[in-house]
Formats: structure tokens, C-alpha cells, sequence
């Protein structure tokens, strides 16, 4: 049968309150001993609370023996993507991912310095919606497939402090137990940047770079990719430029510089494509730069956006020939975002290299639905970018914090004196984006008399005298500091921000946001065999998903995804 699900609308034991000069979301208390909330369900629903002070839903999931049909049974899955599950799962074998080294937890008194580029691509949690609603079970997953960052970075967070005064973004920040281990806090670290109308966004010139060669002659390749392109067109204006350069065996000039208002030439140029041929990727892309700067606007917003399955056969093939060929690009002011399609041969590899490296993003469209949410529903985020060569280094106190391990991020990973190196590449943010990232935090000792810094950083020294009479736990001393750096788009000089956090940011009932992005970085660390799983399960990731508001499609999906990786393994 149904199951009803009884999501409490958090109120009363958390107090909100805002962090000294950062206008970061805190709570102030700072019980040791009131550190937990309930996933429990069937407990929320034991206790609940009159009907206007709870929200209650169905979703339409079956348990029992029901809960082992396929998804054909009506499941919101279902009613999105039609997946001929039979045929993906052989195809996946020659697929591409790049290796990812887990990171464990570091000593503060060794590296109190943990520094990471920020990152919105959001490819690897649509790409492993597609392996799982494919039938691949959780042991299944692809080695490199899942970059958790990506996964968290995929949705939106409702309670995300906005931008104030004239910074690009606001920061929010969160702490409580961690849900999969329990000897450590879990830290949420929000950027959010002001969404923009498209209708007042400066002009676009825009270079479609189209595969059109013989591996995207598949349903979800060309045709998925002529849809989706056309979806973008009828959002463009008479102040946008558009062309179009395919490639194939050689490349070709379809468009150029046609005017954004044009929707029936360039639609009609993308319906009259045709896919065969080898993949000479490389001159494709030397090709569409050459044409975005013959049409370079000034102010504007210049970009290529390639779609492509990655795989790249002639010519500039190579991870690293592509990286260098796209690092020498992009400094002619010239973006680049990156489209990935298809199943059975995507070169996930190649494509998260080209966009890293082309300061843009990268996302993996598997359905028209996606393909809306991309380049519709996202238009400024994914065309519009706020600032670029975005770093955080966030520093330690060695007196508070003992160990930290940044989760995610392997990818982004910088050395700390890349942070102030304005030469170093780093993520850009568009506008209405956000990025989460997660910390897991061991305390040290609140009885250690003595703790000593890393000399030259904030936290050098800190004495047992230098606490507040009484107080062996720290909670009146900082915690960390996070430094942002990021530069507008047209300058090459970065600014700084900084937020020091301290127990204000501690929750004993952490919010919704916070309980989501744990619930999907839990489901990152078991769908990636995390050797930091700790205690880990897709039954507590379920839990915590029961106990917040799930108030928007695509995390009413996610919902819908775990219990499907659950019945295939």
C-alpha cells in the first residue's frame, strides 16, 4: 500500500542567530549534551503536532511485496525517463572515468589548512541517475563515476543566505552530528549567488560546438542533443548571437553570428543535422573559439558550449592534450560549458577535463527534463557566470578542531599556495548558483591544556589561559575561519572574504537544508564504497530523507532514486 509520509516543519529548539560580520545562519546554543535529532519516521508521526503546524504528503512508493516490482508500476521515476534496462546495462563497458583518490582525515596540527577550487558541475549525480534507474545495483557503480560534491551541488538549497551589500554570494553555515558517525560534527558550508531574469542579462555570444559524428548516431545522442538545443534557442533574444560548428570527420561552419531572435534558422539548422563519420573533436574546437572571438562582445558573455559523448578520435585525443589546448584558449575571454549524452561509450573523463579547464561547467543531459532544467529553468547559472577562479581555504583552530576531512572535492583539491596565486585556475559560480560543501570535524579534547598553531596563521598559540575561566570546551574560541577568493569576470585580480565560525553554527536540530545535503552525501559515500563510510546505509539516508520537506521535483526524485538502487541490489 501507500505509505504517508509526515515531514515535520522544524521550529522552536533551534535558535537562529547571525555570525560576526558574515551574515552566516547560526544556532546559539551550545549544550554539549543536546547534540541530536531524530530521523525517526514512525516517531515523527507517533508525536505529530496539529495539522497547521505539520506537512503532510503522500509519495507515491509501495512497500511489501509490491516494493519489488520494476518501476513500470507507476513510480514518479518512471513517469520522467523510459530506460530500455536491458540494453544499457551491457553497453556501460566502455565508458570513461577518471580515478578518484579518496582523501582521509588530516591532523590540524600538521595541515590546518584545507584549500579546494569550488565547483558546480553537476554531470555525475545525472549520469548516476541514469545507471541506476538503468538496474545497476549499488556494488555496480562504475570506479570514478560518483563525485559526491557533484551530487550535492545538483540541487538547490532553500534556506541559503543571499547575498547583502555588494558581495557576490552569501554564505551560510551549519554544524551537528554527523548522521553515519557519530564521533564527529558535520560542518555545511553554503555559497548562494543572486539568481538573475536572462531578459536583463548582459548579450550572449554564443558558439554551439555540435558532435555529429557517427558514435551520436543514438536516440539519446543527436536527437536528445537537436531538442535540447532548440529548448535553449526559443530563450535567446535579439540581443544574442548564434553560431553553430559541427564536427565529425572535419569540421563545418552551419551559423554565424546569427541574430538570438532567429528561432526558426537556427532550429531549423539543428533539425538538419545528421550524425556519421569520425570524431575530429580537437579541430572542432579550435574552429567554434576562432568564431567566438570574430563575434566577441565586449561586456558580454562569450561561450562555447560543446555537446558531445567525450569520445574524441582524431586529432587532440588525450586528457592531457585536451587540457592543454583548452587551458591556451581560454584566455581569449572566451567560456567554455560542456554538454555530455549518451550511454554506453561517454568519455566522462575528457568532459569534466574540458570544462574544468574551459572555466565552465559541466552537465550530463539524459531527457528532455533534463535538458530544461540545464538550459531553461538554469539559463543564468549555466550561461551567466558571476565570478570565476572561486577558492576556499579554510583554516583550522588546532585548539578546537583535532582532524577534518573535506568530503568531496578530489578533483578540486589545491595546495595551499595556490589560494593566493591569482595565476592558478579555480571554479566559476553563475548566477542563481549555489555550492555546498561538507566537512567532517573531530573535536579535540576539551581537557588538553596546551595546543599549539602552525606559526604565520591565524591560529598560531592558543594556552589553556587564554579560555574563558571554566569553560573546557571551547565553545566560547572559533573554530575555523573560511577564506573565499573569486574575481569578477572581466578582472584579474581576486578579492578576499573571510567568515570566522565558531559554536554559533552548532545545532542539536540542524535545518533543512543541512539534513538533505547529509542525506545525499551519505548515499555519495556508499554508492562510491567510501572507505570513510563509517556506519552508512541507504535505510538511515531514507530516514533522513523522511524527516525534511522534499519540496521540489528533483528531491522528491532523489528519494525515488535511493529506493530504486535499493530494490536492484
Amino acid at each position: 500500500m501507500k505509505k504517508k509520509l509526515v515531514i515535520w516543519l522544524l521550529t522552536g529548539s533551534m535558535v537562529m542567530g547571525v555570525l560576526s560580520g558574515c551574515g552566516s545562519k547560526s544556532d546559539m546554543s551550545t549544550s554539549d549534551t543536546a547534540r541530536e535529532w531524530s530521523l525517526s519516521a514512525p516517531a515523527a508521526e507517533e508525536a505529530m503536532p496539529a495539522a497547521d503546524e505539520a506537512l503532510i504528503y503522500e509519495n507515491n512508493y509501495t512497500e511489501g511485496e509490491t516494493a519489488k516490482a520494476d518501476m513500470s508500476n507507476g513510480s514518479y521515476m518512471d513517469s520522467i525517463y523510459d530506460y530500455d534496462t536491458s540494453v544499457q546495462k551491457k553497453q556501460q563497458g566502455t565508458e570513461e572515468y577518471s580515478e578518484i583518490s579518496e582523501t582521509g582525515f588530516s591532523a590540524v596540527t600538521k595541515e590546518p589548512l584545507s584549500t579546494f577550487a569550488a565547483d558546480v558541475d553537476t554531470a555525475s549525480y545525472s549520469n548516476l541517475r541514469r545507471l541506476i534507474q538503468s538496474g545497476y545495483g549499488i556494488d555496480e557503480i562504475p570506479d570514478g563515476a560518483v563525485r559526491i560534491e557533484e551530487l550535492l551541488n545538483y540541487f538547490t538549497y532553500d534556506d541559503y543566505n543571499l547575498p547583502e551589500r555588494n558581495e557576490p554570494f552569501g554564505v551560510t553555515t551549519e554544524i551537528s552530528t554527523c548522521p553515519w558517525n557519530p564521533e564527529t560534527e558535520l560542518m555545511m558550508i553554503g555559497l548562494k549567488t543572486q539568481d538573475i531574469d536572462y531578459d536583463k542579462a548582459p548579450p550572449s555570444n554564443l558558439v554551439f560546438l555540435l558532435d555529429v559524428s557517427g558514435s551520436m548516431n543514438d536516440a539519446d545522442k543527436l536527437p536528445l542533443l537537436q531538442k535540447s538545443f532548440s529548448m535553449l534557442t526559443e530563450n535567446l533574444t535579439e540581443k544574442d548571437r548564434v553560431s553553430i560548428v559541427t564536427y565529425a570527420g572535419s569540421d563545418k561552419v552551419v551559423l554565424d553570428g546569427v541574430k538570438g531572435s532567429k528561432h526558426k534558422v537556427i532550429i531549423d539548422a539543428l533539425n538538419d543535422l545528421e550524425a556519421g563519420g569520425s570524431t575530429y573533436g580537437s579541430k572542432g574546437i579550435i574552429t567554434a573559439y576562432k568564431l567566438a572571438e570574430e563575434n566577441f562582445i565586449k561586456g558580454g558573455n562569450n561561450r562555447v558550449i560543446l555537446a558531445t559523448d567525450g569520445d574524441l578520435n582524431v586529432g587532440l585525443t588525450s586528457e592531457s592534450e585536451l587540457e592543454d589546448l583548452i587551458s591556451e584558449k581560454k584566455e581569449t575571454g572566451v567560456y567554455l560549458s560542456v554538454l555530455g549524452f549518451g550511454t554506453g561509450n561517454i568519455k566522462d573523463n575528457k568532459m569534466e577535463t574540458l570544462a574544468d579547464k574551459g572555466n565552465g561547467n559541466y552537465s550530463y543531459i539524459d531527457s528532455e527534463r533534463e535538458a530544461n532544467k540545464v538550459l531553461v529553468q538554469e539559463m543564468g547559472a549555466t550561461l551567466v557566470t558571476v565570478c570565476k577562479d572561486v577558492k576556499f581555504q579554510v583554516e583550522f583552530n588546532p585548539a578546537v578542531v583535532k582532524e577534518y576531512r573535506l568530503i568531496g572535492y578530489e578533483n578540486r583539491r589545491l595546495a595551499k599556495e595556490d589560494f593566493k596565486d591569482d595565476t592558478k585556475d579555480a571554479g566559476e559560480i553563475g548566477a542563481g548558483h549555489s555550492v555546498t560543501a561538507l566537512y567532517e570535524i573531530k573535536l579535540q579534547d576539551p581537557l588538553s591544556v596546551y595546543r599549539e598553531g602552525i606559526e604565520d596563521l591565524k591560529y598560531a598559540k592558543y594556552h589553556e589561559a587564554d579560555r574563558v575561566q571554566g569553560d573546557n570546551n571551547a565553545l566560547s574560541m572559533e573554530w575555523l575561519t573560511i577564506s573565499i577568493r573569486y574575481k569578477k569576470p572581466a578582472e584579474n585580480t581576486s578579492s578576499l572574504l573571510s567568515y570566522p565560525i565558531d559554536a554559533g553554527s552548532l545545532s542539536s536540530n540542524p535545518g533543512n537544508d543541512w539534513k538533505f545535503a547529509a542525506a545525499v552525501a551519505e548515499f555519495g559515500l556508499l554508492v562510491s564504497d567510501s572507505e570513510n563510510k563509517g556506519d552508512a546505509s541507504l535505510k538511515q539516508v531514507l530516514s533522513i530523507l523522511k524527516s525534511v520537506r522534499l519540496n521540489d521535483e528533483y528531491k522528491e526524485e532523489f528519494y525515488d532514486l535511493v529506493k530504486q538502487i535499493e530494490r536492484n541490489s
